[in-house]
């Protein structure tokens, strides 16, 4: 029987996936961090926290925070050449935070439920955008739809049944064929339609108080509650602690520059963040909306802005809005893609079963989550409140307020004061052949204690303790 287990792993092993190139590496990883937080949360948090100030400092906590932390996940994940979970017990050993990968899967599985939920409401704007349903509206009209639309039993449900589905069929096809090649095909439309939406809202009249709201600073709005909320987005942008950069690094060859790697997606995440920016507050000043409207900002009020700002030319407003919400939707799937990624190769290495049967059980699993999570914000769903909040908030304020805090501080625990630094130092330089080794100890001192007090603040403040 241990014979016949051993032989199992060792041809698991030969048969692991990896990325086919460079491109493949950047694309899939910038693709798992590209996603609704750039879209949808980053516009809105800098609405919010004074736009430029914000901009700088969410930029510095990328830098100082997010990438030592990727790079981190980057370490474990390409050492072990496995899923997370185990990932994390080949290089602690028996230190007892080994096992915190255990908690970066349930995280991602957790995640992929509810976030599927929100990715199928784009698909809903799609629909909506194309058949005209969101054409000669006012602002109460969209609040209304939006509010019945998300309440419905079964039109949320059919949606996101779809979006899981076309991420199992993805998925299915494994890394290469799957992930890397629809990264290649998803992530360069994402950036065109970015760029036209971009170059569309800073044509309007009066777009540059917008622009000017991004890029010109106020110091009167520093404050310690801007840089929680950019501490908070840039770990939330880069889908850290998630299992997600740490599985896709199991794919990574001996040869990938982690840190350069990490860098490029950094910048990649924090220039479509910014464009999203460009795209939505010009256009929002343009009609004279608040740029602080807050989560409700895609789906009530950039309807609105859309229909005021180009309601001299309704063909613009159609194709614009089509657009939009096929440039959130894609930003969605490539993310969902990444997490449900994190659960399948847990579920086909560990219980060894096909990639196929893992995929299966996986988006079955987070169907069933998601119906729950949907249900819970209709009138129907009055049994699946709980503490007085919907089960999908519970899934949200758990995965995103405590786990993702919560591994990623003890991610930069485990690296920085428990794994030996000759592992670190020979993952980091590519066993010496990089001539970044004079960096190591700046990343190491980042690790060991600036990115673990910056996670703890955050922590602390979402909890509401600070």
């Amino acid at each position: 029987m241990q014979q016949k287990y051993m032989s199992r792993m060792h041809m698991a092993k030969l048969e692991r996936a990896s990325f086919g190139s460079k491109l493949g590496v950047i694309l899939a990883t910038a693709g798992s961090a590209v996603g609704l937080g750039n879209v949808w949360r980053f516009p809105y948090m800098a609405g919010q926290n004074g736009g430029a100030v914000f901009i700088i400092i969410y930029v510095i906590c990328v830098l100082l925070l997010g990438i030592p932390c990727m790079i981190s996940e980057f370490i474990i994940g390409r050492h072990a050449q496995s899923n997370t979970a185990r990932a994390y017990r080949k290089v602690g050993g028996r230190n007892p935070l080994s096992y915190i990968g255990y908690m970066g899967v349930l995280t991602g599985f957790l995640i992929t439920g509810y976030y599927a939920v929100v990715s199928g409401w784009c698909l809903q704007y799609i629909w909506a955008s194309v058949i005209g349903h969101l054409d000669g509206g006012n602002p109460e009209f969209f609040k209304t739809y939006f509010t019945e639309f998300s309440q419905d039993p079964v039109k949320p449900i059919f949606w996101t049944f779809l979006m899981l589905l076309a991420t199992y069929l993805i998925i299915e096809h494994g890394v290469r064929d799957g992930i890397e090649r629809a990264s290649k095909i998803f992530m360069p439309i994402l950036f065109i339609l970015l760029l036209i939406i971009v170059v569309a809202s800073c044509m309007l009249p009066n777009a540059s108080q917008g622009i000017e709201f991004l890029f010109k600073p106020d110091k009167s709005m520093i404050n310690s509650d801007v840089f929680l909320g950019a501490l908070g987005q840039s770990f939330y942008s880069l889908s850290i602690a998630m299992g997600c950069i740490c599985t896709y690094a199991s794919y990574f060859s001996k040869q990938t520059n982690l840190t350069s790697s990490a860098v490029q997606i950094g910048i990649i995440d924090s220039i479509v963040a910014i464009l999203a920016g460009l795209m939505i507050f010009p256009a929002a000043f343009s009609v004279g909306v608040n740029p602080d409207s807050g989560p409700s900002l895609i789906f009530i009020t950039l309807p609105n802005v859309f229909q005021q700002a180009f309601g001299g030319m309704p063909i613009v407003g159609y194709i614009i809005s089509i657009l939009f919400y096929l440039l959130l939707s894609l930003a969605a799937l490539t993310s969902l893609i990444s997490l449900h990624e994190v659960s399948t190769s847990f579920f086909h290495e560990e219980f060894h079963i096909t990639r196929k049967a893992a995929a299966i059980i996986v988006t079955v699993s987070c169907c069933f989550m998601g119906i729950i999570c949907s249900l819970s914000l209709g009138p129907t769903g009055s049994t699946l409140h709980f503490f007085e909040k919907t089960l999908f908030d519970i899934f949200d304020f758990v995965t995103g307020q405590i786990f993702l805090p919560v591994v990623g501080f003890l991610t930069c625990i485990l690296i920085g004061w428990f794994v030996p630094h000759k592992l670190v130092h020979d993952e980091f330089t590519n066993c010496g052949t990089l001539r970044i080794g004079r960096y190591f100890h700046f990343y190491l001192f980042l690790v060991k204690y600036v990115c673990p007090l910056c996670i703890l603040f955050i922590f602390l403040h979402q909890l509401g303790l600070i």
